[in-house]
């Protein structure tokens, strides 16, 4: 008992000290409220995003693999749903000091080459990583907007097909958004993000 009630302290000591990330939210959860930079220099705050009906929020990366594979799905979700009350926002919070081209500035020109109409901001602190728990990037949250705040409605893999989006015949973001649209329950609610682990600072 005793050795029992010691690895629970020292786990919640280390925790603490570490600023270890939560768990991933699951669908249902309450959507923590978030103010981050953007690439024009501009703060923006989720619960002032405007008259919209929900939101796409990407945790992504500019160097990882996977993520890059999904610039252009991700571009295309925003010009399919953002008329239509969903946009995109676009998280980034991997440590530059680990990856040089996840910097601010590289952000900016990739927002630039990509042509991005989208939020894309930059979690410096990690604050957000840390709330929402992704597990990956890419790592998406359809959030669904409340009286009270935003709700995690789908958390998990943008589709099923990570070369090749034509073949993908499971597109859980735009399938879970189309379904709220129609004043549906999202059929799947979860799936697992395939990408890069978050490059945490140390």
């Amino acid at each position: 008992m005793k050795r029992l009630v010691y690895f629970i302290i020292s786990t919640f000591v280390i925790t603490s000290l570490t600023g270890a990330v939560e768990p991933t939210l699951k669908p249902g959860d309450n959507a923590p409220d978030f103010t981050l930079k953007n690439v024009k220099g501009e703060m923006v705050s989720l619960s002032q995003m405007g008259n919209v009906k929900g939101v796409i929020l990407v945790f992504t990366s500019n160097t990882c693999p996977y993520a890059r594979k999904y610039e252009q799905r991700v571009v295309d979700l925003n010009s399919q749903f953002s008329a239509k009350g969903f946009p995109v926002v676009a998280v980034l919070s991997n440590d530059e000091g680990v990856d040089p081209d996840d910097s601010y500035f590289a952000m900016q020109q990739k927002a630039k080459e990509k042509g991005y109409t989208f939020q894309f901001l930059r979690d410096e602190s990690q604050d957000v990583a840390k709330k929402y728990g992704p597990t990956n990037t890419p790592h998406a949250f359809v959030l669904l907007k409340k009286s009270d705040g935003f709700k995690v409605e789908y958390a998990g893999a943008i589709d099923n097909n990570v070369d090749d989006p034509a073949s993908a015949d499971k597109k859980y973001v735009a399938d879970a958004v189309n379904e709220l649209l129609a004043g549906q329950q999202v059929k799947v609610t979860s799936t697992k993000a395939i990408g890069c682990t978050i490059k945490w600072k140390n």
